[in-house]
């Protein structure tokens, strides 16, 4: 039997990020219930600001073809503004339905303040233009400075959240997805 394979895309560039933190919980949790995993730090991958023109700048190719073998992809982000980060952002632009149609994927939010309803909304759509499914499960880390004590997450119910999403991204990583969602019939790429 072929293991499921779950990358997560850690779209926080601070040293002592809450959002890799709360990924590897989710990758643990992921392992625990029987995938291989692979955190993808975008501090570690050299993904210029995307220009069309050179979608193979940097690092892309590899990058993408990370994302093409995996069965699920969780996506890690800090709130900025009310959405998601540049960093992950600008990866993702670098992708498309080669690497995620059909593919299952996770969200994951850390946020200073209260909930980050907003960017799971934004990165929701996100998925749903590039015909992913995305997992109903989302997992959001309010008030992360509280959530967490010398990089260890002490909030239980925090946890608990990211764990599922974790062990959502193996048991879902084959379904079925829905047909087409109109967002992706519309979303055939820029020609600008």
């Amino acid at each position: 039997m072929t293991r499921t394979t779950v990358v997560g895309i850690c779209g926080s560039l601070r040293e002592g990020s809450y959002t890799r933190q709360s990924l590897r919980v989710a990758l643990a949790a992921a392992a625990a219930a029987g995938g291989d995993t692979e955190l993808l730090d975008l501090r570690e991958w050299d993904l210029p600001v995307f220009d069309p023109d050179a979608e193979d700048a940097g690092d892309a190719a590899a990058f993408r073809e990370q994302i093409r073998g995996a069965d699920s992809v969780l996506l890690g982000t800090p709130v900025y503004h009310g959405s998601f980060s540049t960093p992950l952002k600008n990866a993702l632009d670098y992708c498309g339905f080669d690497e995620f149609e059909n593919k299952t994927v996770g969200l994951l939010c850390v946020a200073g303040g209260s909930f980050p309803v907003t960017a799971l909304e934004h990165l929701r759509s996100v998925g749903r233009s590039l015909d992913c499914w995305v997992i109903p499960h989302q997992a959001a880390v309010p008030r992360a400075a509280s959530a967490f004590e010398d990089g260890r997450l002490v909030d239980e119910q925090v946890r608990e959240r990211i764990e599922t999403l974790g062990r959502e991204a193996v048991q879902y990583a084959s379904i079925e997805p829905d047909p087409q969602s109109i967002e992706s019939c519309e979303n055939v790429g820029a020609d600008d």
